[in-house]
């Protein structure tokens, strides 16, 4: 059978004036007016078929209706809110889940985490990397970074940075095969070509390259793809490219590392446009503060990585 209670906020009000004896603090405490609180004492009486305070003569005192009721409520809600406190030590001490894209969390996102760890030491972290799109709708991470030309609709999202994306290779292949005299001679060399889905309408690929050369030389012939090389994952054609296997084009924010060293340089003059890095969450996040946290930080990386 369903249980027949009265209404929480009746209940409440009554165990806050029970228990500072007062209507004024337990208004106070609720924040709420005390004829609010006298109210909901009026609709817990009715509903008790009794009455729970003694109002006059003053000071306020329970009946022993009240007095039997109050060591009831009193219980319940330091239970209530126990359990509630327990299931947040659970919550707080579990490691924060961040899902972005394998190429991402490997090149960009995981060298950055002792940083995370200086300033923020109290939170832990786990990377979910995977290419797929995971839902943070359902919980099954907490913050995305998600890689897209805009921000992701329905949910609070901050960009992070922006790529674009070069004609890229290691100066050992140009060791060998000298380097390039224009866009022609460029796609003499071998090209490492990578997969795009479907989904995306203008992939940085080597016929947009191509296709954007063309603008300013019509004469430029289709990429040869004959002694090219060809990755699905992003991780294994950028690995290509810095072991000088071939000429790649590469996110600038996914190999700053080798452009910085030196183990990789550009080529060409010309870039692609790229995509957003968007770090994005559920609105109303119930870990809001480290939530907040973690987006802050990241921007600031961001902000510093392209400084």
């Amino acid at each position: 059978m369903p249980r027949r209670l009265p209404s929480l906020i009746a209940l409440r009000a009554f165990e806050a004036a029970a228990r500072h004896m007062s209507f004024q603090a337990a208004a106070a405490e609720l924040a709420v007016t005390p004829t609010a609180i006298s109210h909901q004492i009026r609709e817990l009486e009715t509903a008790c078929g009794t009455a729970l305070f003694r109002r006059r003569p003053r000071p306020l005192r329970l009946t022993e209706a009240g007095e039997r009721l109050y060591p009831i409520l009193l219980a319940s809600f330091d239970a209530m809110a126990s359990g509630i406190a327990a299931l947040r030590a659970v919550e707080d001490r579990r490691p924060l889940r961040i899902t972005t894209t394998n190429a991402f969390a490997h090149r960009w996102l995981v060298p950055r985490m002792p940083l995370w760890r200086v300033s923020h030491p109290g939170y832990a972290l786990e990377i979910l990397g995977t290419d797929a799109v995971v839902s943070l709708q359902e919980g099954q991470a907490d913050i995305a970074i998600r890689y897209a030309r805009s921000a992701p609709p329905g949910l609070w999202s901050r960009e992070i940075m922006r790529d674009k994306f070069w004609p890229m290779c290691s100066p050992a292949l140009l060791a060998t095969s000298g380097m390039p005299s224009g866009p022609r001679d460029l796609l003499r060399l071998p090209l490492i070509h990578m997969h795009w889905q479907d989904s995306e309408p203008d992939p940085p690929t080597w016929r947009s390259y191509v296709a954007l050369l063309r603008r300013s030389d019509p004469g430029i012939s289709d990429p040869n793809e004959q002694n090219g090389l060809f990755f699905r994952e992003e991780l294994h054609a950028i690995e290509a490219v810095i072991g000088g296997q071939g000429i790649g084009i590469c996110s600038d924010i996914l190999v700053a590392r080798e452009l910085q060293t030196g183990a990789l340089v550009k080529l060409g003059g010309v870039s692609l446009p790229g995509f957003g890095f968007f770090a994005v969450h559920v609105p109303g996040h119930p870990r809001e503060a480290v939530v907040k946290a973690f987006s802050d930080w990241i921007v600031e990386q961001g902000i510093e990585h392209q400084t």
